[in-house]
């Protein structure tokens, strides 16, 4: 969970521009997952609000909850409430939303079983949990670049926590965030994620900060998927 100086300070619009990243990534989800549009989704930790905006874009009910407000100014179609669910629960009842989703929020707890029994509690039967979290194996050297980071994740930590709340179906996968690698074009994928895989491996850490392509081909996430 974040608060508004952290907004301001690390997710400043200055330093991380508002761009067409999260409808780009959103609508990834939607098709991989194959999600409802009429669906009700709560996002844990919404931050700015520009992931959760695009579900409600999509036609979904959303709800977010966040520390702080913020994510207000700029998701407009979206409930917003501020809550810290280290100290409280989620100010919603159990079994009531179709979809929870998190992206960059586990790692931020030193007790993460706190958002999935949380996440558990407020979804439908059947449910879904979606999660996106730092992969530590790819990411360990940039990790604790944020000092707000508390848990890193592994592929089985990632599902063995999954399953120690409740979840079930779940799969955990590494995910790149570059939105070229997600093309149905087979060869087009296959040729960009060659590519990607030589710059993570060859190209020196000093680059990684400076470009995107470089970034996001070595700070790889983990992508999960629970049903309740």
């Amino acid at each position: 969970m974040t608060d508004s100086k952290y907004i301001d300070v690390v997710y400043s619009s200055e330093k991380k521009p508002f761009s067409n990243y999260p409808s780009k990534l959103i609508k990834e989800l939607v098709k991989k997952f194959e999600l409802n549009l009429d669906s009700a989704i709560l996002e844990l930790g919404c931050g700015r609000g520009e992931f959760l905006d695009e579900f409600t874009n999509l036609g979904m009910k959303g709800y977010g909850v966040d520390i702080s407000g913020y994510a207000k100014n700029f998701c407009k179609k979206a409930e917003i409430k501020i809550s810290d669910i280290t100290k409280e629960q989620l100010p919603y009842p159990d079994n009531h939303f179709d979809i929870v989703y998190s992206k960059s929020f586990i790692e931020h707890f030193y007790y993460p079983e706190i958002a999935f029994k949380e996440a558990y509690r407020v979804l439908k039967p059947s449910g879904l949990f979606i999660n996106l979290t730092p992969e530590w194996k790819y990411i360990y050297r940039s990790f604790y670049e944020d000092y707000t980071h508390r848990t890193p994740f592994t592929k089985k930590s990632l599902q063995d926590i999954h399953l120690i709340n409740g979840f079930k179906n779940v799969k955990v996968e590494s995910f790149k965030q570059l939105p070229i690698l997600w093309s149905d074009n087979f060869l087009i994928k296959n040729l960009f994620s060659f590519f990607s895989e030589l710059t993570r491996i060859l190209v020196p850490e000093y680059f990684r900060p400076k470009f995107k392509w470089i970034r996001f081909s070595k700070e790889i996430m983990l992508l999960s998927f629970g049903t309740k």
